[in-house]
């Protein structure tokens, strides 16, 4: 049997060489690169082609789960895993309709993510036992109704939100996203309309139920963007 390659994908230096560690304890298992955010992510399975990506959902820049989206839209073959702190329902719908073949928790046991792995390696599904009924269920349902509020921004909407979320400037993402300010200024009123928000505060509650941050990943000091209510008036920063 071949090695099952992985692209470890964790913005935390500790948990990652934790996980390396017990990664590379598991026989036929090889760790061949790690990243620290979703576009790195994407960068090392371009390089590498990796049978897997174990991936957590909370990373900045982009988020685990747009990084999954389009990781297997590009690469169908790469098995995606999530893992996660957090059993929330709409994180793990969200991966599944991205793409991913597992989500786990980190609280799971070092035989579970070895079952996990083997799960995926061989396209078969792996939800931790915490979160896999009740979400299958709501899975089908939310499919049946149409899914997510996400599903009607475009994934360069979807990124100016997060980035917009996490408090970097209008300037920044457009550093970033390579991008002009105007057209940045621009996502981001679109992003407000569609989504029927009317300031940052209302776009960072979003994000953080929709699975784009983590409920504790609001930026530092409240308002991204120097409490601009409309999101709008900081192109000279």
């Amino acid at each position: 049997m071949s090695a099952v390659s992985i692209v470890l994908v964790d913005d935390h230096g500790l948990m990652r060489a934790g996980l390396r560690r017990l990664l590379e304890s598991i026989r036929d298992v090889e760790v061949v690169a790690e990243a620290e955010n979703g576009r790195d992510a994407i960068a090392r399975v371009r390089e590498h082609a990796p049978k897997l990506v174990l991936m957590d959902v909370a990373l900045p820049v982009l988020n685990g789960l747009e990084a999954c989206a389009r990781i297997t839209e590009r690469w169908p073959d790469v098995a995606v895993l999530m893992l996660s702190m957090y059993a929330n329902e709409e994180y793990v719908l969200r991966a599944l309709r991205n793409g991913a073949l597992g989500y786990l928790l980190k609280s799971a046991s070092s035989s579970e993510l070895e079952l996990a792995i083997r799960a995926a390696v061989k396209g078969d599904r792996y939800l931790s036992p915490e979160v896999s009924k009740h979400v299958i269920d709501a899975y089908v349902n939310r499919t049946q109704s149409g899914g997510s509020p996400l599903d009607a921004l475009t994934p360069r909407q979807r990124e100016v939100l997060q980035l917009v979320a996490e408090g970097h400037t209008t300037r920044e993402i457009a550093e970033l996203l390579h991008l002009g300010i105007k057209t940045v200024e621009t996502h981001r009123t679109n992003i407000m309309r569609q989504l029927d928000v009317h300031d940052v505060v209302g776009l960072v509650r979003f994000a953080m139920r929709h699975g784009l941050l983590p409920d504790d990943g609001a930026p530092d000091g409240g308002i991204p963007d120097g409490d601009a209510p409309s999101g709008m008036g900081e192109s000279s920063r």
